[in-house]
C-alpha cells in the first residue's frame, strides 16, 4: 500500500520512523512519501519536505511566515492528488495537518491522525473537525480517550511510543566513563542542557540557560545539539563560553546527567522516562505569550507533558519572566542538592511510567493503520 506521512517537527520524525518500521512488518511492500526528517527517510520514505523548513513556533512567528506555509499547503495538496495514497498519516503539527485532513477527506482518502492536537487545552471546536475528517485518531496520552468520549468520539489509545524508543536505545548508553571519554569530558558531574530544536527556541531560551553556568563551577554543562541547526548558531549564542556540544546522543547524555535544564516539549517527557531530574524552561516572544494566555485562559494548568499527564506539578515550570537566573538557580539547587526533592520527583516519574502503560504503541498503531488501509472505501 501507499502511505503519505506528514510530520512537521523533530519529535514527529522520531515517532514516524518507529511507526514506519512497524508498518513495514505488516506490509513489506509499503511505499512512503513523507514530510519529515532523516529518521523517517532512513526507514525508506521518499522525502518531500524536511521539517527544518516547516517548524515555525509562536503566533507571531507563524504570522510572519504565512506565505511560506500557504505555499507548502498547496504543494502538499497537489502531491496527494498525484500520489493517491491508501492512507494519509498525520503526525501532530496541527496548524498544518488539520487543513490537510480536511482536504484528504474531501478527496476520498483515508486519514489517520497520530498524536492528538491539544484540543483539551485550547480550540476545543477542533474536536468536531477531527470527527468529520479523521478515520482513526491514535492517542498517546491516557486522559485523551475520556476527553473525546465527552464528544461521542471513540479514539484509539495506544500508549506512548516514547516507551518503545527509550527501551530500544537503552543498550547504547554505555558507562559514564566511556561516555565522558567519547566526548572528552572531565570528571565533574554533568548538567544537560536541552534548549529545543527550533531556531526561535534556541535564540530566546539558550542564552537564559547559559547565565547560570558560571555559578556552578563544580559541574560541567553539556548542550544537546540538533543536527539541522548550524553549529555557528550555537557558538554565536555561547559567546566564547567553552561548553561541549553533543549531537545525536541526547538519551545517553540524559542518562549520565545528574540534572537537566529542558525546554518545554517532548523532551520533558523523554527526560522523565530516562529518570533525570529536570527544570522545565520556556520563553517565547512577548506578543506570542500574551496571545497564548488569552486563547488558553485558565484551561491549561501546565505546559510540560510530565505535569499534564499526571495532572500535578512534578517538575517546576519556569515560563517567561519566571525564567530568570535567580529562579533557575533556585530550582536547579533543589534537583542537585535536596535529596528529598530528588526522590520525590523520581517517585512520581515511576508513577508516570506506570500510567503510560507498557511499550508497543508503534506496533498497535501500525496494526490499526493496516486494517484501515485494507478495509473498503470511505
Amino acid at each position: 500500500m501507499k502511505y503519505y506521512i506528514i510530520a512537521g517537527e523533530a519529535s514527529g520524525d522520531l515517532l514516524g520512523s518507529y511507526l514506519m518500521k512497524e508498518i513495514k512488518k505488516n506490509d513489506p511492500e509499503a511505499d512512503f512519501l513523507i514530510w519529515g526528517g532523516d529518521l523517517m527517510e532512513a526507514q525508506g520514505g521518499t522525502l518531500i519536505k524536511h521539517y527544518k523548513e516547516l517548524a515555525f513556533m509562536g503566533f507571531w512567528e507563524v504570522a510572519t511566515h504565512l506565505k511560506t506555509i500557504m505555499k507548502n499547503l498547496s504543494v502538499c495538496k497537489i502531491d496527494l492528488l498525484l500520489y493517491e495514497p491508501d492512507v494519509v498519516i498525520l503526525i501532530d503539527y496541527p496548524g498544518f495537518n488539520m487543513k490537510i485532513a480536511q482536504f484528504a477527506r474531501e478527496n476520498g482518502f483515508k486519514v489517520v491522525y497520530y498524536v492528538s492536537p491539544s484540543v483539551w487545552a485550547w480550540k476545543k471546536n477542533r474536536v468536531y473537525k477531527i470527527k468529520r475528517d479523521v478515520d482513526i485518531l491514535l492517542s498517546i496520552l491516557p486522559f485523551e480517550k475520556e476527553f473525546y468520549a465527552k464528544y461521542n468520539y471513540d479514539v484509539a489509545y495506544i500508549g506512548h511510543p516514547l516507551l518503545d524508543v527509550i527501551q530500544d536505545q537503552k543498550d547504547s548508553y554505555g558507562t559514564i566513563e566511556d561516555f565522558k571519554n567519547q566526548f572528552s569530558l572531565d570528571d565533574r558531574p554533568i548538567i544537560a542542557i536541552l534548549p529545543g530544536s527550533r531556531k526561535q527556541e534556541l535564540v530566546r531560551i539558550l542564552p537564559e540557560m547559559l547565565k547560570v553556568i558560571d555559578l556552578y563551577p563544580e559541574y560541567q554543562f553539556v548542550i544537546s545539539k540538533v543536527k539541522w541547526q548550524p553549529e555557528e548558531l550555537y557558538h554565536k549564542l555561547l559567546k566564547n563560553r567553552k561548553i561541549t556540544l553533543i549531537e545525536g546522543n541526547t538519551y545517553p547524555l540524559l542518562h549520565h546527567a545528574t540534572a537537566a535544564l529542558v525546554t518545554s516539549g517532548t523532551a520533558t517527557l523523554e527526560t522523565a522516562l530516562i529518570d533525570t531530574p529536570q527544570v522545565v524552561c520556556y520563553k517565547t516572544s512577548g506578543l506570542s505569550y500574551r496571545i497564548a494566555k488569552m486563547v488558553v485562559g485558565k484551561d491549561l494548568k501546565y505546559i510540560s507533558l510530565v505535569n499534564l499527564i499526571m495532572d500535578e506539578p512534578i517538575v517546576t515550570e519556569l515560563i517567561q519572566g519566571d525564567m530568570n537566573t535567580k529562579r533557575v538557580c533556585k530550582e536547579l539547587d533543589l534537583i542537585l542538592k535536596d535529596q528529598e526533592n530528588i526522590q520525590r520527583m523520581k517517585s512520581r516519574y515511576a508513577a508516570l511510567r506506570e500510567k503510560l502503560g507498557n511499550s508497543g504503541a508503534s506496533a498497535k498503531g501500525a496494526k490499526l493503520i493496516d486494517e484501515l488501509g485494507r478495509s473498503g472505501s470511505n
